[in-house]
């Protein structure tokens, strides 16, 4: 906490007002980088009425929210300690809303029950954290754009074959 004090510019008293610990000063953090996520997946879901666009989107988002400086990133993808409920739970919500999202405009494209709609959001939403996670941890020896294209390629070309089942239909 002194050094967190000293880099903050502030003194460990006045650290202390806002936190009471190192916990809740990770919690404060973790709950900035999801929220953070969080607003940057639900734009990219409502960036355009195109599902190919949409699903582009959302993979850009995770790659992005991954490439940025800092490394802020590792605070939701490699924390250790998920055995504390508070973290697991701030880990896992920008996940789960963000599948969550995408399993409405499924069903809202296909008519499909919302349990598979929801897991085909799990699917799409994981591979798209877990390739961004790992295109980093990698070296980004793909270039960005490229890495963007192959996983919205490969998602797209399995979630477009659903057949839509709306009157006005977005990309199919």
């Amino acid at each position: 906490m002194d050094e967190i004090a000293e880099r903050a510019g502030v003194s460990k008293p006045v650290l202390y007002q806002h936190f009471d610990g190192k916990l809740e000063l990770y919690l404060g953090l973790l709950e900035t980088q999801s929220d953070l996520l969080i607003d940057q997946l639900e734009a990219a879901l409502t960036s355009s009425e195109d599902n190919a666009e949409r699903v582009a989107a959302t993979v850009r988002a995770y790659f992005e929210f991954a490439d940025a400086p800092h490394d802020a990133h590792r605070l939701l993808f490699e924390t250790d300690l998920v055995s504390e409920p508070a973290v697991r739970d701030l880990l896992d919500r920008p996940f789960r809303q963000c599948a969550d999202a995408v399993a409405k405009l499924i069903v809202q494209d296909t008519g499909m029950p919302f349990g598979s709609a929801q897991l085909l959001g799990v699917s799409l939403v994981g591979m798209a954290q877990a390739c961004a996670q790992r295109w980093v941890a990698e070296g980004r020896q793909t270039p960005l754009e490229e890495a963007i294209e192959l996983i919205s390629t490969v998602a797209w070309r399995g979630l477009g074959r659903f057949p839509l089942n709306r009157a006005e239909t977005g990309s199919d």
